[in-house]
């Protein structure tokens, strides 16, 4: 087709460009994923065989493993600047415009789950709303949230006030709105089997953001519940994914009051892949410090870069080379993931696709079209249906050829390994089972069931407790490293500041950049991460042996075929917290205020103390207290989980050995050889995934 002429806006044009993207150019670039989706089904039919074939304790266990891989939902977190167009880029993902609202609330802290379900036809199925705790608003109200007790600890009193008007006028607006339910509703969760648009707004997006008439009755009811929601969790069937997954949309990390920043902060630590959502317009400068903080704790494969709105571009085909360029360099200026991928597209291009709207494109969007059609094809005459060349320029099947192949790589197929492995494990049990009884004769035991049982017990029992007192020995080693780090951060940022102050005196702003206490508390966490799975993977395999040789001494040679996988090593999440903005952030009018506000040399050093301490005291907790107890319940979890499994082969091990009917008891048809057959089948199956 000749592009340009399709694309003239005014010719006049023909119903086929009006089409929206068919159903295969939606899922282009998700063939990795799609193989995923048939490698799952089959270990989820591998299981449903295989808990068919073993015994009551083990059926437990093959139940849990069940429940693990239905509930496996890959997550992928959205960051990105200020109207850089995260939402709409989010809606052409799920293959829906004007699935989400583009305009989300300034005043709250929502962060948006979309959870996508595989389905033939779209269709939302359900929704839920929660709202901020007591404990959240109070600090919101009654400091001014984050931003509110910088400005109180840096002396920027007109600061203050003016974010204690923008409070109080919040406040009032949603105790209005909400009446006397408004402190009932705090904490509360709403539940809905369906979402559209106007559920929506009333939940995330502000009531007085839209232009309705004074007497409207929808006036009330738009942004009624926006003020205080913390999170909303969005599910619909989706026909353009083909296999489950949540794109989880965060606000940003620059909202006045800094409760975004604090809610994208975890949401960042819960995931573990991140797409950096830019804008074209303006890429990634030092206006965008926050999000380079985020992520620059993070790694290379975590991170994928969309830069976004390139139809806005003047000249794309060039432009786009200089703009990646910058980028990488600021990454590399502020010790940034260099290696991320960058990806250049268009969420306009591909919703005006979704919607079948080609024919009302703005002009200097086409131009650029024609531009960038032209640098990568080499012509603008392609032989290909305009909303396929189209959804294709958007840059929409690199971005899910990119996003496949992370969840897959660093989340789907270890999760199948790890199920896969524990399931062998099961499996190889019950044929271990049938030797029990035909060779239990020739093998004499030193132990009883009932002390074999014990014994296990007690060997449970030690690797816990043994892997709990080691992990809490590395995590109060890396306490003192954190604190010292951070003592003595204060200490070079204290000398610097006095050795300013002789040189220039109080009358010029001193400014010093708290990169290097990041750093330091990095490398902390790096060194206290690579000690702790370098504990856990002994402790596993400590784990392992004990549990191999005390079978071996309850039932001897029959239990040599068991394959019993050492339990795989969960990885540690990346330091995030450590983004967190801090006073010394800002060279601006906020430090200027804290400077002219102390008088004295020695008012210096104490305020400038006491500032610091204060400031990176929350960020000191999420590194030395909240990270590593989640790094603690993993780590221990693993362990349990498999102490569980392996307490389930025992029991149905023992079980077997005084049964009158033997081992073919542990199965339930009658037919012992089409059992067997059954379950090398499974075997079989099991050692794809697990190998």
């Amino acid at each position: 087709m000749n592009i340009e002429a399709k694309f003239d806006p005014s010719a006049d044009l023909p119903a086929e460009i009006r089409t929206s993207a068919s159903a295969a150019d939606l899922q282009t670039g998700m063939d990795e994923l799609s193989a995923f989706a048939e490698q799952a089904a089959e270990l989820e039919c591998a299981l449903a065989q295989l808990s068919e074939q073993v015994g009551e304790e083990s059926k437990r266990s093959v139940e849990k493993l069940q429940t693990q891989l239905a509930a496996f939902e890959p997550c992928v977190t959205i960051l990105g600047q200020v109207k850089a167009g995260k939402t709409a880029l989010i809606n052409a993902m799920a293959g829906w415009a004007d699935l989400l609202p583009s305009d989300v609330n300034p005043w709250t802290s929502v962060v948006t789950s979309l959870h996508l379900t595989p389905a033939n036809k779209r269709a939302e199925t359900g929704a839920k709303f929660e709202f901020m705790t007591e404990d959240e608003w109070d600090r919101l109200t009654t400091k001014g949230g984050r931003i509110g007790e910088l400005a109180g600890r840096a002396g920027a009193d007109s600061e203050l006030q003016k974010i204690r008007d923008q409070i109080h006028s919040m406040r009032e607006k949603s105790r209005t709105r909400l009446g006397r339910n408004f402190e009932l509703l705090m904490g509360q969760t709403h539940e809905f089997g369906y979402f559209d648009k106007n559920l929506l707004e009333r939940y995330i997006c502000l009531g007085d953001d839209f232009d309705l008439p004074e007497h409207d009755p929808n006036a009330e009811e738009q942004g009624r519940f926006a003020d205080i929601t913390r999170s909303a969790e969005l599910y619909l069937n989706c026909h353009t994914v083909p296999f489950r997954m949540c794109l989880r949309d965060t606000p940003g990390v620059n909202d006045t009051f800094m409760m975004r920043e604090m809610v994208t902060i975890k949401a960042v630590r819960d995931s573990r892949i991140c797409m950096v959502v830019l804008s074209a317009g303006q890429a990634l400068t030092s206006v965008d410090m926050a999000l380079i903080r985020m992520i620059s704790n993070l790694k290379s494969r975590e991170v994928i870069i969309f830069v976004n709105r390139v139809d806005e571009l003047s000249d794309p085909a060039n432009q786009m080379v200089e703009i990646e360029t910058s980028i990488r360099q600021t990454l590399k200026d502020h010790d940034g993931p260099q290696e991320a991928q960058i990806i250049f597209g268009s969420a306009y291009w591909a919703n005006k696709v979704l919607n079948g709207e080609l024919h009302n494109m703005h002009e200097a969007s086409a131009d650029a079209l024609l531009d960038i059609t032209q640098a990568v094809l080499g012509s603008t005459n392609i032989e290909q249906s305009p909303s396929s060349l189209v959804w294709e320029m958007s840059g929409m099947p690199r971005l899910m050829r990119a996003l496949s192949g992370q969840i897959v790589t660093s989340l789907g197929a270890p999760c199948l390994r790890k199920i896969a492995g524990s399931a062998l494990a099961i499996a190889t049990s019950q044929k271990a089972a049938q030797s029990v009884m035909i060779e239990g004769s020739d093998f004499t035991s030193d132990i009883n069931m009932h002390d074999l049982r014990a014994e296990f017990e007690n060997i449970a029992e030690a690797a816990l407790a043994g892997f709990e007192a080691d992990i809490k020995g590395i995590f109060a080693q890396y306490h003192q490293r954190a604190d010292r780090a951070h003592t003595n951060f204060v200490e070079r940022a204290t000398h610097s500041l006095l050795g300013h102050l002789e040189q220039y005196g109080d009358e010029h702003v001193w400014e010093y950049d708290p990169a290097g206490l990041r750093m330091l508390l990095r490398s902390a966490y790096s060194k206290m991460g690579a000690q702790a799975r370098k504990t856990a993977e002994a402790r596993y395999e400590a784990a392992v042996n004990d549990v191999a040789h005390l079978l071996y001494r309850g039932f001897g040679p029959a239990v040599e075929g068991i394959q019993i996988a050492v339990p795989g090593v969960p990885q540690i999440p990346s330091p995030v917290a450590l983004g967190q903005t801090i006073a010394l952030d800002f060279n601006d009018s906020w430090w200027a205020m804290w400077w002219r506000r102390t008088r004295g040399y020695k008012a210096f050093a104490k305020q400038f103390r006491e500032l610091i301490s204060s400031e990176t005291a929350d960020f000191m907790v999420q590194m030395k207290d909240v990270q590593t107890a989640d790094i603690q319940h993993d780590f221990i979890e693993e362990l349990r989980g498999f102490l569980s499994e392996q307490k389930s082969i025992l029991l149905d091990l023992s079980s077997g050995v005084h049964r009158a009917k033997g081992a073919s008891g542990l199965f339930c048809d009658a037919d012992e050889a089409k059992q067997n057959e059954r379950l090398e089948a499974t075997l079989a199956a099991l050692n794809r995934f697990a190998a």
